[in-house]
C-alpha cells in the first residue's frame, strides 16, 4: 500500500474559486479531497476486497507537467467559450454539468435525481417525469419548481468538485446576488444570499413543512435566515433556503428534518485484489447528517451499514434508493489487466494458419493515419498483431512490428513535433488545460472523446515500453501528458483532475462542453474500458504505483457500469417497461437511446459497447453466457456476420460458451476481409476466437 499526505481543497484553489454563501465558507475551508492509491488486499479481507479509502497522493507530479506542457507548442486549435466560469478555475470538459460553464449558452444539466436549467430570470428544477418507449427512455428536464432571483444579470459556475457545482448569481457589474449549489445524488437545492434579497416563485409552499405539489410530485423547502410569504422568499445576508424534493414512498416532514445543505464534496477509494471501493462524502455545515440516492450501480455493491429508508426516486437508469448520512460508499469487481492472449492450448493446425496470418497481415501493412482516433486504433491495431507474434515466436516478425510501432510512437511523443509538421503531433492548449492533436476527429479540438483517443497510444505505450524502460524514459515527456488530459490528479490547474471520469456515476462522459438539452453522454463504453486498461498499462510501465490505482479503480467503474446500463440491464427494474431492445448504447444526463451518433444497424449498437475486445475484455464482457447469446442474437438477425461490425461481433459470441466459440471461429475462417474493422485485424480476430475457450 502506498502511504500519502491529505489534499486539501480551497475556494481559491484551482478547482474551487470565487465568492461562496457567507453561511458556508467555513465548512468549504475545511473539504476536502481523499483519493486512495492501495495496491493488492490493502486492509482488505481474504476475498480481496478493498480496504478503507484513504488519502493518497497526486497521481503525476505537478512540477514534471509544467515543465513536459512548456516543451510543448501552446495553441488553441479550436477555441471553447469560458465567459460563464469564474476566472481562475480550470475548464470543467467533460463534465455533467459542462453545458452550465462552457459553450454559448447554459443548457439543462441532471444532478440526480433532479434536473436542473438556468433562465433568464434565475432557475429551476424538478424530479424528471421519466418514460420508455420501444428505442428510448427519456427524463428530460422538467421546471416544476422556478425561481426569480432579482437583479439578475448573469450566472456563472463558481466553484466545483467530484460531487458538487456552485452557481454565482450576479448583478451589473459583477457583484454577488447569491450561490445556488447542486449536488450529484442529492435531491436538494441550495441558494445562499450574498446580501438581502427577496426571491420570488410561481409555486406556493404552505404547511408548518411547507409544501408544494406540482405535476404528482411533492417538493417542500428549508429557510435559514429567511421568511416565506406566498410567493415571496425574504432571505438575510448570509442566509439561505433549500428546496427538496420528497421521494415516491416517503414523508416531507422526514425530509424537511433530513436537510443538510450540501456545500462540497469529497472523493475517496481504495484497490484490493478483487474489488474497488468508492466513497463520497457529502460536506455539510457541522458536519451534520443529509441525504443522498444510490444509483442501481451503486446499490449492487452498497456498503452493508447504508440505512436507505426513505424512499425512492425514478430516474433513466433505474431506480434510485434514497438514504441517510453524509458518506456513499459502494464496491465493484476487479478484474485482471493483461496484453496476451493465451494461446497455450491451440492445436497444431490452429497455430498453422494463425502463423500464416500473421504473416499475411504483416505484408499487408498500411499507412497510419494522422489523426488521434483512427491512428490510435491503427497503433493498437498493430499492437495486438504483434503480441500474437510474439505468442507464436515469430521473431522476425515480431520485431520489425516492434519497429514500426516504435518509430510511430517517438514520432507522435517529439515535445516539439508540431513546430516542424502540421500532423503526428500534440499542442497544449492554455486555455482550455489540455493536450489536443493537430489533427482532429470527431470534435476532439473542442476536447471531445480525448480517452477514446489517447486510450490506444497509452495501451501501446505500455505494451511496449513493459520490455523497454529506455523507450519508456523517451516516451514519458508526451506520453505522461496524454495520460494527465484525461486522469490528472492534483495536477495544480495544469489539467482538470480526472477531466472525463465522473465518479458518481462512475463511468465517462464523452462530450467536451455537452452542447444538448439532455446533458452529456457517451456510447462506447468499451473504448473507455481501453482507457483505463491503457492507463493500467502505461502506470505499470512507469512503475507509478499511484496511478495504477487509480486507473484500476476507474476500470473497475466503468466495466462495472457498462454492464449494469449498457449490455445487461436489470429488466425487472420498473424503468425498462416497455424498453424493447436487449442494449443500450447511447447514454445521457437525461435519457438513454437504442441509438450511436454514426449508424441506426443493431450490429453497431452492440459492437460500441465491444470494440475493440483487448485481451483483458473477455472477464468483464462475459460474465453473463445467457445475455451474451440474447444480444448477439439481436444484433445479427437482420444481416449475420457478413456486415460491418461482424469481427466484434463473433468475438463476444465466443464469450457465451465453447459451442459458441467454435462456431464463431468457423464463421471468423470464413469472413469476408472488408467486415473487419480498421482497428482489428484477421489475426487477432482468430487468435482472440483460438483463445478464450473456455473464458466464460
Amino acid at each position: 500500500m502506498t502511504t500519502a499526505s491529505r489534499v486539501i481543497l480551497r475556494p481559491s484553489s484551482a478547482n474551487r474559486s470565487g465568492r461562496r454563501p457567507l453561511a458556508l465558507v467555513a465548512a468549504l475551508m475545511t473539504a476536502t479531497l481523499a483519493l486512495t492509491a492501495c495496491q493488492g488486499g490493502g486492509s482488505g479481507d481474504s476475498a480481496g476486497r478493498a480496504g478503507v479509502p484513504r488519502p493518497a497522493p497526486a497521481v503525476l507530479d505537478a512540477k514534471a507537467l509544467t515543465t513536459q506542457v512548456a516543451a510543448l507548442p501552446q495553441k488553441s486549435v479550436k477555441a471553447v467559450e469560458t465567459s460563464r466560469l469564474a476566472e481562475g478555475l480550470v475548464p470543467p470538459t467533460n463534465r455533467w454539468f459542462s453545458s452550465l460553464a462552457l459553450g454559448p449558452a447554459p443548457l439543462a444539466v441532471f444532478p440526480l435525481p433532479l434536473s436542473f436549467s438556468e433562465t433568464a430570470t434565475g432557475f429551476g428544477f424538478g424530479v424528471p417525469n421519466v418514460k420508455s418507449s420501444e428505442k428510448g427512455i427519456m427524463g428530460g428536464y422538467v421546471g416544476h419548481v422556478p425561481v426569480t432571483v432579482p437583479g439578475l444579470r448573469s450566472t456563472v459556475v463558481s466553484g466545483y468538485d467530484d460531487l458538487t457545482v456552485t452557481l454565482e448569481q450576479r448583478a451589473d457589474g459583477g457583484a454577488a446576488l447569491g450561490h445556488t449549489t447542486l449536488s450529484q445524488g442529492s435531491p436538494f437545492v441550495t441558494f445562499s444570499a450574498a446580501d438581502a434579497i427577496v426571491l420570488t416563485q410561481p409555486v406556493v409552499f404552505t404547511g408548518s413543512t411547507p409544501v408544494a405539489k406540482v405535476d404528482g410530485r411533492t417538493y417542500g423547502l428549508v429557510l435559514s435566515k429567511a421568511k416565506l410569504d406566498g410567493t415571496k422568499i425574504s432571505v438575510e445576508k448570509g442566509g439561505s433556503v433549500t428546496w427538496f424534493a420528497v421521494p415516491d414512498g416517503g414523508s416531507a416532514d422526514v425530509m424537511a428534518r433530513s436537510v443538510a445543505p450540501v456545500t462540497g464534496g469529497e472523493l475517496a477509494y481504495s484497490v484490493g485484489s478483487a474489488t474497488a471501493s468508492t466513497s463520497l462524502t457529502y460536506l455539510t455545515p457541522g458536519d451534520a447528517p443529509t441525504v443522498f440516492a444510490a444509483m442501481p450501480h451503486q446499490k449492487s455493491g452498497l456498503d452493508p451499514s447504508a440505512t436507505c429508508d426513505l424512499g425512492t426516486f425514478p430516474s433513466v437508469y433505474g431506480t434510485m434508493s434514497v438514504c441517510r448520512g453524509r458518506t456513499l460508499t459502494w464496491t465493484a469487481p476487479t478484474h485482471p489487466v493483461v496484453t496476451s492472449l493465451d494461446l497455450s492450448k491451440i492445436t497444431p493446425d490452429e497455430k498453422q494458419a494463425l502463423t500464416a496470418q500473421v504473416r499475411a497481415d504483416v505484408a499487408d501493412a498500411k499507412p497510419f493515419p494522422a489523426d488521434t482516433y483512427f491512428g490510435g486504433k491503427a497503433l493498437y491495431r498493430v499492437t495486438q498483431i504483434m503480441e500474437v507474434a510474439e505468442q507464436l515466436g515469430l521473431t522476425t516478425e515480431a520485431a520489425s512490428l516492434r519497429k514500426t510501432l516504435t518509430t510511430e510512437l517517438e514520432k507522435w511523443t517529439e515535445p516539439g513535433g508540431c513546430t516542424t509538421r502540421e500532423a503526428f503531433c500534440f499542442v497544449y492548449d492554455p486555455k482550455t488545460k489540455g493536450i489536443v492533436g493537430m489533427t482532429p476527429s470527431f470534435g476532439s479540438d473542442e476536447f471531445n472523446d480525448h480517452h477514446f483517443h489517447y486510450g490506444y497510444f497509452l495501451y501501446t505505450a505500455g505494451v511496449l515500453a513493459a520490455k523497454d524502460p529506455a523507450l519508456a524514459k523517451r516516451l514519458q515527456p508526451v506520453m505522461d501528458l496524454l495520460a494527465a488530459d484525461i486522469a490528472s490528479s492534483g495536477a495544480k490547474g495544469t489539467f482538470p483532475d480526472r477531466r472525463v471520469f465522473d465518479a458518481y456515476a462512475s463511468h465517462s462522459w464523452a462530450s467536451g462542453t455537452s452542447p444538448f438539452g439532455d446533458g452529456n453522454n457517451q456510447e462506447s463504453t468499451s473504448e473507455a474500458v481501453t482507457a483505463w486498461t491503457g492507463l493500467t498499462l502505461w502506470a505499470r510501465a512507469t512503475a507509478n504505483k499511484a496511478l495504477e490505482a487509480q486507473a484500476t479503480w476507474m476500470l473497475s467503474g466503468e466495466q462495472s457500469t457498462a454492464l449494469v446500463y449498457g449490455l445487461g440491464f436489470d429488466r425487472k427494474d420498473p424503468v425498462y417497461a416497455g424498453f424493447g431492445h436487449q442494449v443500450i448504447s447511447l447514454s445521457w444526463g437525461g435519457k438513454r437511446d437504442y441509438a450511436t451518433w454514426f449508424s441506426p444497424a443493431p450490429a453497431a449498437l452492440l459492437a460500441i459497447l465491444v470494440l475493440p475486445a483487448s485481451p483483458s475484455s473477455a472477464a468483464y464482457l462475459g460474465t453473463d453466457p445467457a445475455r451474451v447469446r440474447a444480444n448477439v442474437a439481436e444484433a445479427t438477425a437482420s444481416g449475420g456476420y457478413g456486415q460491418k461490425f461482424g469481427d466484434y461481433l463473433l468475438m463476444y459470441a465466443a464469450l457465451a460458451g465453447e459451442p459458441d466459440r467454435a462456431a464463431a471461429l468457423a464463421q471468423a475462417q470464413k469472413l469476408d476481409p472488408q467486415w473487419i474493422d480498421d482497428g482489428n485485424s484477421k489475426t487477432y480476430l482468430l487468435a482472440w476466437l483460438m483463445a478464450v475457450r473456455g473464458a466464460a
